[in-house]
């Protein structure tokens, strides 16, 4: 079967062309290593669904949209033998007892699973899903690559092994193209933030005190919210609160800055992107202060160089209908053939 997508040498180009007005380098772990791996994902991933023909229910936009683009994809392959993974959908209201006997019929009914316990199995669970005493869901958490939403539930999530799906609430591409500030913009806020992104009220009380920072419930409109991101420097998240727009942050070039009292290990893209030179992550035992200290202490050339770096990562934060190249859809997919099962066991071992 022969999967459409750009040519290496394209890719290579559109990775290293700069998207916005300040020169920055690729925003990627290894832009080299990304544009060969995701060619080869182009030409050779095959995913197989069980019960493909369902229609199931989801908690978040994130994971349906997922499903609805997978399902139309040239992943999908109707032949298990030739699937490098298998995708163990689920309602997300199911109990984790019948989770367990989700994989307890697919395991008595077909033989892939049994042939790695699940090691080439993934699901998608926006809230995660426990370390149960059943061998079924204990196999399932503890071998099978988890789709989470993004931050992920306390303990739920496994990092090097788990996937965090990108928020879907990232216009698509073309509403509005990935830039940075014109040579006529300038920039009138330090820091922008949306209420429902910073969950301790007194936090928000004391950073609204500060004329440099805008905080507000809602824009009235989308031209009103995307001046209010091109026009700031820093956009600030509570890590736990809403980071639905963060793609839309980052698109139109204001750094995210995560406020957070512990390590992230379920940042979207963490295996693909260097969030060191995209992101600021602020403690939030210095409150207001230390945050505001943290931002402007920051030298122009690498606020800068953030900035830029944030509008050509942006691309991979659009949910496009249908699926586009380098969209959200095709960077989960991208993550998932990172973890593909590499061990292939004859037949004889498993028939």
């Amino acid at each position: 079967m022969e999967v459409a997508g750009p040519s290496f040498l394209l890719l290579i180009l559109l990775l290293l062309a700069p998207l916005s007005v300040h020169s920055t380098p690729p925003p990627y772990l290894s832009p080299a290593i990304f544009a060969a791996d995701y060619d080869d994902m182009l030409e050779s991933f095959r995913i197989f669904v069980y019960g493909a023909r369902r229609t199931f229910k989801f908690k978040s936009e994130a994971e349906s949209l997922f499903l609805a683009s997978l399902l139309g994809s040239p992943f999908v392959t109707e032949n298990p033998s030739e699937a490098h993974l298998f995708f163990v959908p689920f309602d997300g209201d199911l109990s984790e007892r019948s989770v367990a006997r989700v994989v307890r019929d697919i395991r008595a009914d077909l033989p892939y699973w049994n042939r790695t316990l699940g090691a080439d199995h993934f699901y998608a669970s926006c809230d995660g899903i426990g370390f149960g005493s059943d061998r079924n869901l204990l196999e399932l958490k503890k071998n099978s690559v988890q789709l989470s939403c993004f931050p992920g539930s306390g303990g739920r999530f496994v990092p090097h092994k788990d996937v965090a799906l990108l928020p879907a609430g990232v216009a698509p591409a073309g509403e509005g193209e990935p830039r940075g500030l014109s040579s006529n913009e300038t920039i009138e806020h330090l820091a922008y933030a949306r209420l429902g992104a910073i969950k301790d009220p007194g936090l928000v009380h004391r950073l609204g005190g500060d004329p440099g920072l805008l905080i507000e419930s809602e824009p009235s409109d989308r031209e009103t919210f995307e001046r209010r991101l091109a026009m700031s420097e820093f956009c600030l998240f509570d890590y736990g609160g809403d980071v639905s727009w963060i793609g839309d942050a980052m698109r139109f070039g204001c750094v995210p800055v995560v406020i957070t009292d512990r390590p992230i290990q379920d940042l979207p893209l963490i295996d693909v992107l260097r969030w060191q030179e995209m992101a600021v992550f602020v403690g939030s035992g210095g409150g207001a202060e230390g945050v505001k200290r943290a931002l402007r202490g920051m030298a122009r050339e690498r606020v800068e160089r953030m900035r830029g770096s944030c509008v050509a990562a942006s691309r991979h934060f659009a949910w496009n209908r249908p699926p586009q190249p380098l969209d959200a859809f095709h960077m989960v997919v991208y993550q998932l053939w990172l973890r593909r099962h590499t061990i292939r066991y004859a037949r004889r071992d498993w028939s």
